[in-house]
């Protein structure tokens, strides 16, 4: 049988029924960072409903791994991967002011479909491309085919670059379900990650996240014309504005392969509403840092804090910089079997020759992947156009649309991988 009749003939089981069972399945019950349990579970009973060995991986009593086997040949072991938890929460309490004035239909746990067109909480990143597993590892196993190795869907808890949401276990993010997954029980030789991008990449950036730290003097509304006054949430307001222009330059600067490596401010915190009548002694600013493979978090660290002391003496202020969190940025060679059994792949679905994509600013689990020791292509989805009512989607719309169709396609590259990688 060649290859184009066996993808045909698994292709067959892929109906948009089925698309549309999955991406449902799993918009519909929400998983924010922490607390991707629930989805776990269903994704587990449907996947052993329909064929494939399956069990939960749990990490704590609210968050679990979902993991599917289908046995193979002696050929080489592949992974497709994809997260679980959204971006986002669902939860006004959380999602109110700091993602949107007002809670949108798609920014909920609820799938709608409209046409092709599924809306939803993370129906485009990340649940669109677990459901192109979930239906991938399903047809395959319908089919029964005859497998080069044995191919696993990984379903992974904390995929989103996030800390902890409220109480519990503080590691609940920063690609932890993907090191456990592979820690325990499932590496394999080769690993696919569903992720959003009409497009195979075979490098990622990583991140660094840094507290600048911004002093200033206590003191009373009342007194300011009396006592030594110096806001520090003025202050923290230059040094942001500062950092920001610098971290534009910091991008191209860093340029390296297929990565720009871009930076923000996201975050300032101090003071007290309390005591709205008094200036804080100290205000944090957050940046997060992309770093490509040519950088280390140690390195990138010490670039922030040298431009930092350079602001320092300029604005007459001890400021002080501090890391909290790191994911260094990975590569697989473009020669390695998973990257050009993926592109082959992606030119016999997309029509067209392959070019990759530059200037690429993303991280994903990838990067956990590739540091375990797994050979890691990303291919995912093209984002979606237009919303339902013909607006151009922002970012958040972006994450919350999927398109049946490129599913339909996605499942294809995944199931042609599949098939190629032991003759690559």
């Amino acid at each position: 049988m060649t290859t184009e009749q066996a993808v045909g003939r698994v292709m067959e089981y892929v109906t948009r029924d089925r698309l549309a069972t999955a991406i449902c399945g799993v918009v519909d019950i929400p998983s924010p960072t922490g607390a991707e349990a629930r989805v776990a579970e269903w994704i587990v009973d449907h996947l052993i409903a329909n064929g494939v060995t399956a069990r939960l991986q749990p990490l704590d009593d609210r968050q679990a791994n979902a993991v599917g086997t289908l046995a193979g040949g002696d050929g080489p072991s592949t992974l497709l991967y994809a997260p679980l938890d959204t971006f986002t929460t669902g939860d006004p309490a959380y999602d109110v002011p700091s993602a949107t004035l007002a809670m949108r239909p798609d920014m909920l746990p609820r799938a709608t479909l409209h046409g092709d067109l599924v809306q939803g909480l993370g129906a485009g990143n990340p649940k669109g491309h677990a459901a192109c597993v979930i239906v991938a590892m399903e047809a395959l196993a319908a089919d029964g085919i005859e497998l080069p190795g044995d191919v696993i869907g990984g379903f992974g808890a904390g995929g989103m670059p996030s800390f902890a949401i409220e109480g519990g276990r503080q590691n609940t993010g920063h690609g932890v379900g993907a090191g456990f997954l592979l820690e325990r029980g499932f590496t394999t030789d080769y690993g696919v990650i569903a992720k959003p991008g009409w497009n195979v990449s075979h490098e990622e950036v990583g991140l660094v996240w840094l507290d600048v730290l911004v002093p200033g003097i206590h003191t009373y509304a009342g007194s300011r014309h009396r006592l030594p006054y110096r806001n520090a949430v003025a202050l923290a307001g230059e040094v942001a504005g500062h950092l920001e222009d610098w971290l534009e330059e910091y991008a191209v600067r860093h340029e390296h392969g297929t990565m720009r490596p871009q930076g923000i401010v996201s975050s300032i915190n101090g003071g007290s509403e309390r005591l709205a009548a008094s200036s804080p002694a100290l205000v944090r600013l957050r940046l997060d840092l992309r770093i490509t493979t040519a950088q280390t978090p140690a390195g990138v660290t010490r670039e922030v804090r040298a431009e930092v002391e350079r602001l320092g003496a300029k604005l007459g202020a001890e400021l002080r910089v501090e890391q909290v969190a790191a994911v260094p940025a990975s590569h697989t060679s473009p020669g390695e079997p998973i990257v050009r059994a993926a592109v082959a792949a992606w030119e016999a679905v997309a029509g067209e020759r392959h070019v990759p994509i530059l200037a690429n600013s993303g991280a994903t689990d990838a990067n956990i992947l590739r540091m375990r020791g797994v050979p890691t292509a990303r291919v995912g989805m093209p984002k979606v156009p237009a919303t339902p009512t013909g607006e151009p989607p922002d970012f958040t719309a972006g994450m919350n649309l999927a398109d049946l169709r490129e599913m339909r396609r996605l499942v294809e590259i995944l199931v042609r991988t599949v098939l190629l990688v032991e003759g690559l």
